[in-house]
């Protein structure tokens, strides 16, 4: 076995050994066959993300800009599709509800990168192109340069209509609804009034990027019974940079009739919240960064699972920062966190000689 536990700090390694007493692996186990078996759909934005390898050369001899070599190029399934392929890997049954632009679809590309378990259903914007998301990478180091949005704002909105007819006919469906709110106006104010109304456990995500910077925030929706966040995400609702975590998701947690919440921390980890078993700090499990994109989107979808089967607070947390340390240690969304690859981790994490051996 190797032996990691040098790299965690104290934190952690304190963290495991109180986990590993408590939760036997009997137990654990039990909870993932029990998320096997749930029906959950998926709703939320598509999008391409492309990674453009490069080799920069040095400044343009005519003009103060950065030139590059072109290397090679990939695209990666993102957005709500990387979020059900997830969730796909520990569940059998899997629904997905997504737009595609009309005009240049990528439908082919995202159907051949589909799990072949999820029931898809999309829908098709007139006159737009799927979202896709274009990264310039410095090859090596692993590191972004520069991104591209192509898209058309406002195109998703005109399918308003044919989504909430969707919606009707697929909520009563599923046990539980996850929406992936990218906030580029696919989720118009009457489509969540029908998700808050109809979904018979809905969690939520909203995601700040640089085309929806402070407007798309969680109090978008009237009720959620789980909010998955980024810290910086919940303190945009808020409006307060300084104020303690936890006063902040209690009052959130409050506003929106919310049971459960999870905040994720980045190098601290996450920070759970259940209406009666209140707050449970779970440390981060990082080992090797090798890229954060879509490490939120993997712990989303774990969290969510386990939360819609009433999985203790800590256990979640523990899931869904064991998910997110994989997830960094591959680019984009190149592939998902496997059931088999989450139970290895997961049994080397309750071994005290995986956490407290020197390498």
């Amino acid at each position: 076995m190797q032996h990691f536990g040098s790299a965690f700090p104290a934190e952690a390694r304190s963290f495991l050994a109180s986990f590993a007493a408590s939760h036997a692996r009997e137990e654990l186990l039990r909870h993932l066959e029990r998320i096997r078996a749930l029906r959950v759909l998926f709703v939320g934005e598509a999008i391409i993300d492309e990674y453009q390898y490069c080799e920069t050369m040095g400044k343009s001899g005519k003009e103060p800009v950065l030139a590059a070599r072109f290397v090679s190029a990939e695209q990666f399934a993102g957005g709500v599709l990387a979020v059900a392929n997830q969730a796909a890997a520990l569940c059998d049954h899997v629904g997905l509800l997504t737009v595609l632009g009309a005009e240049d679809s990528h439908e082919k590309f995202i159907r051949a990168r589909l799990d072949p378990k999820i029931a898809a259903s999309f829908l098709y914007a007139s006159g737009a192109r799927t979202i896709l998301k274009r990264r310039l990478v410095e090859i090596y180091p692993f590191q972004k340069l520069f991104e591209i949005y192509v898209m058309d704002p406002g195109a998703l909105e005109t399918v308003s209509e044919q989504l909430c007819r969707r919606l009707e006919e697929l909520l009563p469906g599923y046990d539980a609804v996850v929406v992936t709110d990218y906030g580029h106006g696919m989720f118009t104010p009457e489509a969540i009034d029908l998700l808050c109304r109809e979904g018979r456990f809905l969690a939520v995500n909203t995601q700040i990027n640089a085309a929806n910077l402070g407007f798309n925030t969680i109090s978008k929706y009237r009720r959620a019974d789980c909010i998955c966040l980024s810290e910086k995400e919940l303190r945009l609702e808020a409006r307060n940079t300084r104020k303690d975590l936890r006063l902040i998701m209690a009052e959130t947690a409050q506003k929106l009739a919310c049971q459960w919440m999870i905040i994720t921390r980045g190098r601290e980890g996450c920070l759970c919240y259940h209406a009666v078993e209140g707050f449970v700090s779970i440390p981060a499990f990082t080992l090797r960064i090798v890229d954060r994109i879509g490490a939120g989107d993997a712990l989303l979808a774990v969290s969510a699972l386990a939360v819609a089967r009433g999985v203790p607070m800590d256990v979640v947390g523990f899931l869904g920062n064991v998910v997110g340390a994989q997830a960094v240690e591959t680019v984009g969304n190149r592939g998902v966190v496997s059931r088999a690859a989450l139970v290895e981790r997961m049994d080397a994490m309750l071994n005290r000689d995986f956490w407290t051996a020197a390498p």
